[in-house]
C-alpha cells in the first residue's frame, strides 16, 4: 500500500520558470498544452481541458488583437514587448492555480519535466503561430477595395500631369494659351483630384495612413488651385505683383511635397 501512495507522488509537473519559457515562444498555446498537462497529473482533468481551451482561445485573441492595430502603431512596439506581457499575465494566472502545488512538488523534491521537452511544444506552437500569421497575411483578403484605391490614385497622377503641362506652357509667352490651359485643363483638372480624394476617403476599411496621405494630397491640391488662380490674374494683368505670393504657395508646395 505504501509503495502505492509513493508511485502516486512520484508523477512529473512542468515548472512555472519552463512553462514561461515556452510561453514566450510559443504563446498561450503552449502555456495551455503545459498547464493541461500538469492538472491532468494533480488529477483535476477537468481543469485541465479547461486550460487547454483557454489557451486557445488567448491564441485566437491575441491574433485578433495584433492584427487589429494598425501597422504604423505595431512598427513602434519592440517585438519583445508583446511575448513579455502575455507570459507576465499566464505567469500569474499559473501562480493562482497552481503555484501552492508546484511549491510542495519541488519541497517534497519530486520530478519534474525537462526543460528540453516543454522547448519542444512550445517551438512547435511557434510554428502553428507562424503559420497562422503568414496564412492570414498571404492568403486573406484585403481589408478595403484596393483597386478602387490604386485606380484613384492613377487618376489624380494623370491630372496633375495634365495640370502642370501649365509650366511648359508658360516658356512660349503665349497669354492666351496660359489662360485657356489654366481654365480648361489645370483648374478642373485639381478640383476633381479633390472629389476624388473625397471618394478615396469614403472606401470601407481605409488605413489611417492612407487617409493621412489622402489628406496631404488634398492640401496639396488646394495649393495648386491657389497658385493657378495668382498666375492667371498675373497673365492677365500683365502684372508681376502676384510674384510673391506665388514664390510663398511654391514654397508650401514643397514642404507638402516633402511629406509624401
Amino acid at each position: 500500500m505504501n509503495q502505492e501512495t509513493n508511485q502516486e507522488k512520484t508523477f512529473h509537473l512542468y515548472s512555472q520558470r519552463v512553462i514561461s519559457i515556452a510561453t514566450y515562444f510559443g504563446g498561450p498555446l503552449a502555456a495551455g498544452i503545459l498547464a493541461r498537462q500538469n492538472f491532468i497529473n494533480l488529477g483535476k482533468e477537468q481543469l485541465g481541458k479547461n486550460a487547454l481551451i483557454i489557451g486557445i482561445l488567448s491564441t485566437i485573441l491575441l491574433f485578433v488583437g495584433i492584427f487589429s492595430v494598425p501597422d504604423h502603431i505595431m512598427d513602434k512596439i519592440p517585438n519583445a514587448v508583446i511575448p513579455l506581457v502575455y507570459t507576465g499575465i499566464i505567469y500569474l494566472i499559473l501562480e493562482k492555480f497552481q503555484g501552492s502545488e508546484l511549491k510542495e512538488h519541488k519541497e517534497n523534491n519530486r520530478p519534474f519535466y525537462s526543460a528540453w521537452k516543454a522547448t519542444g511544444i512550445g517551438a512547435v506552437c511557434m510554428l502553428i503561430l507562424l503559420g497562422g500569421i503568414f496564412g492570414y497575411a498571404f492568403l486573406s483578403p484585403d481589408d478595403f477595395d484596393t483597386k478602387k484605391y490604386d485606380n484613384g490614385i492613377a487618376k489624380f497622377n494623370k491630372n496633375e500631369e495634365k495640370a502642370l503641362l501649365l509650366f511648359s506652357i508658360i516658356e512660349t509667352n503665349n497669354p492666351d494659351k496660359i489662360i485657356e490651359h489654366i481654365d480648361n485643363v489645370g483648374l478642373p483638372a485639381w478640383q476633381e483630384n479633390l472629389k476624388l480624394l473625397d471618394d478615396l476617403d469614403n472606401i470601407e476599411g481605409l488605413y489611417d495612413q492612407l487617409k493621412n496621405q489622402n489628406e496631404i494630397l488634398r492640401q496639396y491640391s488646394k495649393l495648386r488651385i491657389e497658385a493657378f488662380e495668382l498666375i492667371k490674374k498675373s497673365v492677365k494683368e500683365d502684372s508681376n505683383k502676384y510674384g510673391r505670393e506665388i514664390e510663398e504657395l511654391n514654397r508650401q508646395i514643397d514642404e507638402i511635397l516633402k511629406k509624401l
